[in-house]
């Protein structure tokens, strides 16, 4: 029986989570997880469609009616095999990845009322494994493990990039046999996971655990590697059978104002980076990072919520973020807006910056600075329809207004790092900067294949997974062909 105390609309059960004014001030997870009593009340409101279309939704293509059926038999573990046969990393996905756009919005039970909550049911039948000691390694004997893998080839593979897409690449690539090398620029593996999204919503332990999944099917990791630098994309593809170009898009985009060079402002990528993989918000971290008392982060996506919701634990005592559209426009997923406003964060809807006003103290060389200080904004009104179908944000003249603010985070998207296409003579670009592939995801070069973001532009977790499972089944067809 569901308890209805802790359901929502619907019957569909409520997470736990930590109070506001509790979490505001630590970096620990905000949500808490199913408990097991209540992940079977979850489960036992799917009705088992004959024609599940919410698979049809997943990138990955997770057996979703198995295995909610299986955790509301109280088999976790069962479910969790049911799920590494597809996706090996079922926690990371169950807590960041949007299922309210994708698998829940194509439940049945959404029509009326509220959706199977997937994604929790995902990360507790993850998490509940883990708990066991038990994970997916090469050599397991069952049937239903995604360790069990063909006959290995004689084929090697090279991934770049550690992220979403590549380690999905990986993981795939090393369960078809072939002996797979993934490199990593940074000195952690993990992409994204690792440096942009924050302990509070993705922990990084689990990041870790799953990461090591990937490595125990037999797949290489080289750290500290920049593809471009220490070797180029093209030494690369002449040394190995195929090559996978997972790089992401961590090149951050600026607005081209006065003011983007002060002390004080960052890039949302430098600003997560440094909390989230230098652990700036540590105590005893040597890693540099201003601390404001008065933070505005442009932007509304994703990125811009964890950047704000990063600055308020480090102690600001106000944050406000600048959107230039409306709150009904907010691209960030809408129960990261609701955590961000529980929070305490401000919205200023339908404002953009024009400048950021510089502290240069006295104006003698003993006294001179170049702090950020304010932000000069100005009122925005939508216009007509932009390409994405969005309303245009057109400013409104003489509505300038300043608002104070000694750190200013810019989150207003990511580019491609150019850097990997040096070197690489017959891997052609768009002139966004991302990869050109066919519809087999394979680029001008024959042997190299592209997904994710560095294909698509910034993108989400899931997308870029589904992106690496394709690329590896695309490259498995193209190493048993040559």
């Amino acid at each position: 029986m569901v308890d209805m105390k802790k359901a929502g609309k619907a019957g569909r059960m409520e997470m736990p989570e930590q109070p506001a004014v509790v979490r505001r001030n630590n970096f620990d997870e905000v949500a808490l997880g199913y408990s097991k009593e209540d992940a079977m009340a979850e489960a036992s409101r799917c009705i088992q469609c004959r024609v599940p279309r919410c698979v049809e939704g997943c990138p990955v293509n997770i057996n979703i009616p198995v295995f909610i059926d299986l955790v509301a038999k109280g088999e976790a573990n069962a479910a969790a095999e049911k799920i590494f046969e597809t996706n090996l990393l079922p926690a990371i996905c169950g807590r960041v990845c949007p299922q309210e756009t994708q698998c829940e919005e194509l439940c049945i039970l959404g029509r009326k009322g509220q959706p199977i909550a997937i994604g929790r049911l995902e990360r507790y039948a993850a998490d509940e494994m883990r708990k066991t000691g038990k994970s997916c390694k090469i050599g397991d004997s069952s049937e239903k493990s995604a360790g069990c893998n063909k006959s290995p080839t004689d084929k090697n593979v090279a991934v770049i990039g550690s992220g979403p897409a590549g380690l999905t690449a990986a993981a795939d690539l090393a369960k078809m046999g072939h002996n797979v090398t993934i490199f990593e620029s940074l000195h952690l593996p993990g992409g994204v996971l690792t440096y942009g999204i924050p302990a509070f919503r993705l922990p990084k332990d689990i990041v870790g655990a799953e990461i090591q999944d990937v490595l125990d099917l037999g797949v290489a990791l080289k750290t500290d590697y920049v593809v471009g630098r220490i070797k180029t994309l093209d030494e690369i593809a002449d040394a190995y059978d195929a090559v996978f170009l997972g790089t992401g898009a961590g090149l951050p985009n600026f607005m081209g104002i006065e003011g983007e060079n002060l002390n004080g402002v960052y890039s949302a990528n430098e600003f997560l980076t440094r909390v989230n993989l230098m652990k700036a918000y540590q105590p005893d971290a040597n890693t540099m990072i201003k601390k404001g008392k008065r933070v505005v982060v442009v932007g509304g996506g994703n990125v811009a919520m964890d950047a704000a919701r990063c600055a308020l634990r480090l102690g600001a005592d106000k944050v406000t973020v600048v959107y230039r559209r409306s709150d009904a426009e907010l691209p960030a997923r809408r129960e990261e807006i609701e955590h961000a406003k529980h929070e305490g964060i401000d919205f200023c809807f339908l404002a953009n910056p024009t400048k950021i006003i510089g502290d240069y103290g006295d104006g003698t060389p003993q006294n001179r600075r170049f702090d950020a200080k304010a932000v000069e904004c100005i009122r925005m009104e939508l216009g007509e329809p932009d390409e994405s179908g969005r309303r245009s944000p057109v400013p409104v003249k003489g509505s300038e207004f300043t608002m104070d603010a000694d750190v200013v985070i810019i989150a207003i998207g990511t580019s491609p790092n150019p850097l990997i296409y040096k070197g690489a003579s017959d891997v052609g670009q768009t002139k966004r900067g991302t990869v050109v592939v066919n519809d087999k995801l394979q680029t001008t070069r024959s042997n190299i294949f592209a997904g994710g973001d560095i294909v698509t532009g910034a993108a989400t977790v899931i997308s870029a997974m589904g992106a690496g499972k394709k690329a590896a089944k695309e490259i498995d067809e193209f190493l048993k062909k040559k």
